[in-house]
């Protein structure tokens, strides 16, 4: 799910102006995305449609989604990474994750007289936070988290008994999400490093998917097993 496009090359003339990009795709550079919004990410008329959604969210409205659902979620997410996690696992407290959405991200955030702005914000792999995940969904009553890859069975079994969904997005949309986040409103554990500070951000039309549901079905469990499923039948 990670981002493929690490390398890039350019051939650039005497005054800066690009001549060629290197390693592109036909047409990758054919669409203006400069001043692109949420409005890019196009749900397919003829798909299901995103379900709207505003945090804080109530348990009642976490219970009511079910895995495959679309999401747009505005309102106020916090970022968490590794550090974060063993922090609070470690019995540490932060208040103000209380009853949140915690979002597996470790944003690029730019400060220009004491205002932050956020310009690459994609998700990174949830699977590490595994081991803590349950126990601060128990602690805090968190109601989502966001992230990619989807994370296993005790995450699981906590989303299931406290009311909570895992929320998929895109690896490798990171500026797309930038442009959903429209102010950062607070940074808490400054101690560990922007990518593993909290940030609280503040989204509009955050697109997601709910691929966890509180119901105890995981879209990756069935992808996996699906997949296993498939190769011994071709091993056979």
């Amino acid at each position: 799910m990670c981002w493929a496009f690490r390398r890039r090359g350019v051939v650039l003339d005497a005054e800066g102006e690009v001549v060629e990009w290197l390693y592109q795709s036909p047409g990758e550079f054919d669409r203006d995305y400069s001043h692109a919004g949420p409005e890019l990410i196009d749900l397919g008329a003829s798909g299901p449609k995103a379900i709207r959604l505003t945090t804080p969210l109530s348990e009642e409205t976490v219970r009511n989604l079910r895995a495959g659902d679309m999401v747009l979620l505005s309102g106020t997410v916090f970022t968490g990474r590794d550090e974060v996690h063993k922090y609070l696992y470690k019995g540490n407290d932060l208040p103000v994750l209380q009853g949140s959405v915690i979002y597996h991200c470790g944003p690029v955030v730019m400060e220009k007289d004491g205002v932050y702005r956020v310009t690459a914000a994609g998700p990174t792999t949830s699977i590490r936070e595994e081991p803590y995940q349950a126990n601060v969904i128990e602690r805090f009553g968190i109601k989502a988290v966001i992230g990619k890859g989807g994370m296993g069975p005790k995450t699981l079994e906590a989303c299931k008994q406290h009311g909570c969904v895992y929320l998929h997005a895109i690896g490798g949309a990171a500026q797309i999400y930038a442009k959903c986040i429209e102010g950062v409103d607070d940074v808490f554990l400054k101690q560990f490093g922007s990518p593993e500070a909290v940030w609280q951000l503040r989204v509009k039309d955050f697109p997601v998917v709910v691929t966890m549901d509180a119901h105890g079905r995981s879209l990756h469990q069935e992808v996996s097993d699906g997949s296993k499923a498939r190769l011994a039948g071709v091993l056979r």
